[in-house]
């Protein structure tokens, strides 16, 4: 049966239950139980296992030497779900020590399965927005990466941070500017649309955008900005019609 076939009380059980099977690997390996949940076919379940080893983590210093090489091990796993597990786990500890899990992305960034690798772009997303110092510091790094899908991962793995501080994130943005690779383009005016609409948000990302050479690329981010106005209208600031008349009174292109 599915997690979410089971009943509220039923499903606060299992996840009990995963919590302590996992804890109790970690003081007495070997860890067959946790292999398995990471490898299970229900999102939930592997959710409940990489939560669970991020508040073990956090709560039991003993055992942080011992889950880092336990997610290192597991890392070279055949098993997409198991690699794409590790992943989401080793972001849960990157939230407040990401120098610790770095190598774990270093690697995950370059898997050759899209599920891991979209692991890492949502790790980059939690972590940056509560650990932005050194997540942002690292993904700056691979924003210039000769591999196009990996500037485009990067760029789109740093947009959480910018939908709050998109002054965090726009320098970093602007790098990409000339990238002549559509993914990679598209997914920069993707983002640069979603760190717009927030309050004071507007204001950041067009004055900014002043700066920018390439003004065709600023022209599509700003009809970008003016749809997500419409297509968020439930959560933006301003109403499209203001978004659009701010623009237009920017003179920007």
């Amino acid at each position: 049966m599915a997690f979410y076939d089971l009943s509220k009380q039923e499903r606060v059980a299992v996840v009990a239950n995963i919590h302590n099977d996992i804890l109790q690997e970690l003081k007495k390996p070997p860890v067959k139980k946790i292999l398995a949940f990471f490898g299970d076919d229900d999102t939930y379940i592997r959710k409940s296992a990489y939560l669970s080893v991020g508040r073990i983590y956090n709560e039991n210093e003993t055992l942080r030497s011992k889950i880092i090489k336990m997610l290192v091990s597991l890392l070279e796993e055949d098993d997409f779900k198991i690699r794409q597990t590790v992943i989401n786990a080793a972001g849960e500890i990157g939230k407040a020590d990401f120098s610790i899990v770095q190598h774990i992305f270093d690697k995950g960034l370059f898997d050759h399965h899209h599920s891991p690798r979209n692991a890492v772009i949502g790790s980059i997303k939690k972590m940056g927005e509560v650990n932005p110092g050194p997540v942002l510091k690292w993904a700056a790094k691979y924003l210039q990466h000769k591999e196009a899908e990996i500037r485009r991962e990067i760029c789109h793995g740093i947009e959480l941070r910018g939908r709050k501080y998109p002054q965090d994130i726009l320098p970093m943005l602007k790098t990409l500017e000339h990238d002549k690779k559509a993914r990679v383009r598209n997914t920069l005016v993707h983002v640069l649309g979603q760190i717009a609409y927030k309050k004071g948000c507007l204001e950041t990302v067009v004055q900014d955008l002043k700066t920018w050479e390439n003004k065709e690329l600023v022209a599509d981010a700003l009809e970008e900005i003016i749809d997500v106005h419409h297509r968020y209208r439930d959560f933006s600031y301003y109403t499209q019609k203001q978004a659009r008349q701010y623009i237009a009174g920017q003179k920007i292109i």
